[in-house]
Parts: structure tokens; C-alpha cells; sequence
């Protein structure tokens, strides 16, 4: 994915905690399309001060965050295409979380690249469903579903 442009690439003035470039204690996700651009992946390197107290656990907390994060930017970059538009082309295109549902379904480790795979589940509007899933390589710890709920507000001026 080095290679890649992430979605988050057209905002580097963005504070978000989870993934804005300017936002130097944060996460720094970066999102991106799928080879077949059917879904938006991202990978995420876990510390072990990202711990749930267990030995090898991540907290909860960081596992919504992450879902969050990679749902709001899947929901953009879906926008963009769907619009028949360049991923940035202003006006830029901005959504809220409505809602977020997470289900943990097993741990997730700190000791291994967890991954996110996010699509679509229904048509792309002002107000859509965002599906997610994290987990490692081998096995999906959790899923997710963000209600994503497009806004006027455009992140590029700030306004």
C-alpha cells in the first residue's frame, strides 16, 4: 500500500485523532482502496500502550476508533466515485459518525498487524451504512457499522 495514495492523503492539515497527518499524537490510519476497488483497507501497527489490561489485548476503545476512523473515510471515498469525481476535487466531500455499532467477537492482539477491510452495505447517499472489519490476518475480531451522515461543511477551507 506504500505505493498507494491514502484517502486521508487530501486533508494534511486534518487534527482527526485517528487520522490526521497533523495531528502528531495521533494514529495516523490511512485508508485505501482495494486492489479491485470493491472495499477500502488499511493496515495498523499496535503498541503495547494500546493494552485492555489483559497480556495481548487491545483495548476496546482504540478497535472502535479504528472502525470509526476507516468507516467516515470509506464513506468519502465512496462519495467521490460514485460522483464521477477525483478523490478531493472540491467542494470536498465530509461526514459525521451518526451512529457507530461495534461487535467484539475475540480478542485482538497487540503483536501482529491488524487490518481493516470496509465497504458500502446499501447505496452511497447523504445519510449510508458503512461496513467494516478488523482483525488480523487470519481472523476478524470485530465488525462494525457506522450510519456516516453527509455535512455541508467542507474540510478542506476549515468551514
Amino acid at each position: 500500500m506504500a505505493d498507494k495514495q491514502a484517502l486521508q492523503d487530501i486533508w494534511p492539515q486534518g487534527t482527526c485523532y485517528g487520522c490526521g497527518p497533523a495531528n502528531q499524537h495521533g494514529f495516523h490510519l490511512k485508508s485505501f482502496w482495494s486492489d479491485d476497488e470493491q472495499f477500502i483497507v488499511a493496515e495498523f501497527e499496535p503498541q503495547p500502550k494500546y493494552n485492555a489490561g489483559f497480556p495481548n489485548v487491545m483495548y476496546g476503545g482504540l478497535v472502535a476508533s479504528l472502525i470509526d476512523c476507516h468507516s467516515i473515510w470509506t464513506a468519502i471515498g465512496f462519495t467521490y466515485q460514485s460522483e464521477g469525481r477525483d478523490h478531493g476535487a472540491p467542494p470536498s466531500v465530509s461526514y459525521v459518525t451518526g451512529q457507530l455499532t461495534v461487535k467484539y467477537l475475540k480478542p485482538t492482539p497487540l503483536n501482529q498487524t491488524i487490518h481493516l477491510k470496509s465497504w458500502i452495505d446499501g447505496d452511497v447517499g447523504r445519510k449510508m451504512t458503512v461496513a467494516c472489519e478488523l482483525g488480523t490476518t487470519d481472523e476478524v475480531t470485530a465488525t462494525g457499522e457506522v450510519i456516516a451522515v453527509r455535512i455541508a461543511m467542507d474540510k478542506a477551507l476549515g468551514a
